[in-house]
């Protein structure tokens, strides 16, 4: 298996020029519209769709691709979890990212959020659906529940949460932090091959790496949130200020510790359950990619512009360096 390296680090008009010596394939850079493969190419023009998977705790791995390839992409932003599986299923263009890592080495608080979808956008990726384990915080919500969360509250404090900062500043909303869209796919997706999905619900992020005690648990679930886990955030705000539609698929693996019967259950019998849901998470992804290969609609998705009226900062009083950081996560507002 050939691995392609994509290099931040050389000057911009090297990028765009830039031509891979040993495939004869053009490399995709931040303010050009290369790629490795054609099919990954970012343009001003609304891109062909690239899914791409963001496999959490059980999931390394996207099965059935055609024409794998393990790319590793450079960021300004810092090294991303793990080279990027790209490839086609069914079709359609592939990039799967495994969130900690191949052999789960990266805990919850250090991943690099920010190099993840900065590199997935840099590979053309213009819908992201993300995978994750999570505990219950409610009794109808079994384990081996899957949950397609439209909802988050976010109470990790040691992550950077946003592209933007000095020199460049820009809000976007996160009111409806979800991409709608893809979660009806999902949803019929999950009927369809016989998962047991509720569409709708709260995710609590937490910190981590520890779990949470039993007066956190029970004052989440006074809050009313659904699920919780460690990965959602800041994940689906970046993808948001990336301007990619976002979903998130919760695998519920146990209750949390407000459950009577939670210090019942062994270690194995949450490994079981998690290699359950990640083989289930396999075959949702399988089910749900030709939808999204027939969805003439997406590209007018409203998630694709967060960015149309969220940038602050004067033209003039922008920082150039910060800039080039931003071109391939705001390259459509920062070229137009």
């Amino acid at each position: 298996m050939r691995t392609i390296r994509i290099n931040y680090s050389l000057g911009i008009d090297a990028r765009q020029r830039f031509i891979n010596a040993e495939t004869q394939s053009q490399i995709w850079y931040p303010s050009g519209s290369l790629c490795p493969n054609p099919k990954f190419s970012m343009a001003k023009h609304p891109p062909a769709p690239v899914v791409g998977i963001i496999g959490g705790s059980g999931i390394y791995d996207i099965d059935g691709l055609q024409d794998r390839q393990w790319v590793k992409v450079s960021s300004p932003f810092g090294e991303p979890s793990d080279e990027i599986l790209t490839g086609t299923l069914f079709g359609q263009s592939m990039a799967f990212l495994p969130r900690h890592g191949r052999g789960h080495k990266i805990p919850p608080s250090e991943v690099n959020y920010r190099a993840n979808i900065d590199a997935l956008k840099r590979l053309g990726v213009t819908d992201i659906l993300s995978l994750s384990a999570v505990g219950s915080l409610k009794e109808s919500l079994a384990p081996e529940t899957f949950v397609i969360v439209d909802q988050f509250i976010d109470r990790t404090f040691a992550r950077e949460k946003s592209f933007f900062g000095r020199g460049m500043v820009a809000h976007v909303s996160m009111a409806h932090p979800v991409c709608s869209r893809l979660g009806d796919h999902l949803q019929q997706a999950a009927q369809e091959v016989g998962i047991n999905a509720v569409r709708g619900g709260t995710y609590l992020a937490m910190e981590g790496p520890q779990f949470s005690s039993l007066a956190e648990s029970q004052l989440y679930r006074q809050w009313g949130c659904d699920v919780i886990g460690m990965t959602n955030m800041p994940e689906a705000k970046l993808a948001r200020e990336a301007e990619i539609c976002y979903a998130s698929v919760s695998m519920v693996t146990d209750y949390d510790c407000w459950h009577p019967e939670h210090d019942h259950v062994t270690v194995e019998q949450i490994i079981g359950v998690l290699m359950a849901n990640a083989n289930k998470g396999r075959s949702l992804v399988k089910q749900v990619v030709p939808q999204l290969r027939a969805d003439t609609a997406a590209s007018q998705c409203s998630c694709r512009s967060a960015l149309q009226f969220a940038l602050i900062t004067a033209p003039e009083a922008r920082d150039p360096v910060m800039l080039d950081k931003l071109s391939a996560v705001a390259g459509r507002m920062l070229t137009s």
